[in-house]
């Protein structure tokens, strides 16, 4: 593989792209406090308030606390007892979701929706004729605040890594530009638990191997990235240079769903297991609810501590039409994996056989996130 090169050399020989990564604040809880005056200033989980339920998003209020998205319930109950917690309304995030992608169409037709709340917009070519993608995003947010009375953060860089990134640096309520010339130095400076992309288990082996920040990371070679790090080994050494070339893909088709967690500790028990995967269903559960769609196939994903990993599947011709059902299924193939001498380092789900809910009836999805 021959050696990357800097930004700067990139840009002498290419257009330099002009991306910005559109994420609005707190959506749902966001939503929920618009839509009722009494949420307004207080804390807000939307989410079941159940023993084994989960929040699916917190408003900025409640995250002071430290509660999050993911986060049980109960855990969430704990570190702030004045949560309130509001049944989630899919099908008005969805309306507010389409509201927003007509702004965004209003500028480019080059958009790749992540979820409801979040997307890429190439406008290195837009239909506004503005050269100044900055601008973009200022307008932009201007109009989503105006039309929905919510507010959105921006980040604008070259690549979508660093659009990400930047999107990060002024919430609530304001962007970032992260630029060809300042970009690797930025990221020689972040640390790599910050990275888009690297994962709690991958930031503590990256610690392990004395990788802290960018700069660390751009000091190992791709021989030793890859020896480490398998096929993201590329990625890791091009971003550590501030250099990626992911495009913008408006028509991404996704054909499946997942989710995986990697566990501090090896897992030896079932009860502990079912209870790591409760946030992985939860969230599988979150896109399906948001796009409205239902899936016919759930895969559990486990990976041991030798790192040999098995799967296990379960079709149903009526597809999963609840968080409850898809449950039920992965607790009963868990089950079948314990007791088990070799400890369980990750566990996944997966929802596949994707269809879109269309007046009571199904039709085969080509999934748009």
């Amino acid at each position: 593989m021959s050696a990357m090169s800097d930004p700067a050399e990139i840009a002498s020989s290419a257009r330099i792209r002009k991306i910005i990564h559109i994420d609005m604040d707190a959506f749902y809880a966001s939503v929920e406090q618009r839509d009722n005056p009494e949420l307004r200033g207080k804390p807000v989980a939307v989410g079941g308030s159940a023993a084994r339920g989960v929040v699916a998003a917190a408003s900025y209020e409640a995250r002071t606390f430290g509660v999050h998205s993911a986060m049980p319930s109960v855990t969430a109950k704990r570190k702030c007892p004045d949560l309130i917690f509001v049944t989630p309304r899919f099908d008005v995030y969805r309306a507010v979701s389409a509201q927003i992608r007509e702004i965004f169409a209003e500028y480019t037709p080059m958009i790749e929706p992540l979820s409801l709340d979040e997307a890429y917009l190439d406008v290195t070519e837009n239909l506004k004729g503005m050269e100044i993608a900055t601008e973009i995003a200022l307008e932009i947010r201007a109009k989503i605040k105006a039309v929905t009375g919510l507010n959105a953060s921006a980040g604008i860089s070259y690549n979508k890594f660093l659009a990400k990134t930047a999107s990060d640096l002024n919430k609530p309520n304001g962007q970032a530009v992260i630029t060809p010339k300042n970009g690797a130095a930025f990221v020689a400076q972040l640390p790599v638990k910050k990275f888009h992309g690297v994962g709690p288990a991958t930031a503590e082996k990256m610690h392990r191997l004395g990788i802290e920040t960018g700069a660390d990371l751009r000091e190992k070679d791709i021989e030793f990235l890859v020896q480490h790090f398998g096929k993201s080994g590329p990625y890791f050494y091009g971003i550590a240079r501030g250099i990626e070339d992911r495009q913008v893909k408006p028509n991404r088709v996704r054909k499946s769903i997942g989710a995986e967690d990697t566990f501090a500790q090896d897992l030896y028990d079932y009860a502990p297991a079912l209870e790591g995967l409760n946030p992985l269903i939860a969230k599988v559960w979150r896109y399906c609810e948001a796009n409205n769609i239902r899936g016919k196939t759930v895969t559990l994903k486990v990976k041991y501590a030798d790192f040999t990993q098995i799967t296990r599947a379960k079709s149903t011709a009526q597809g999963f039409r609840s968080p409850e059902a898809i449950e039920e299924t992965i607790s009963n193939l868990l089950e079948a994996v314990f007791p088990t001498r070799k400890g369980v380092r990750l566990l996944g789900v997966t929802l596949s056989s994707l269809e879109r809910q269309t007046d009571g009836s199904t039709t085969q999805l080509a999934l748009m996130l």
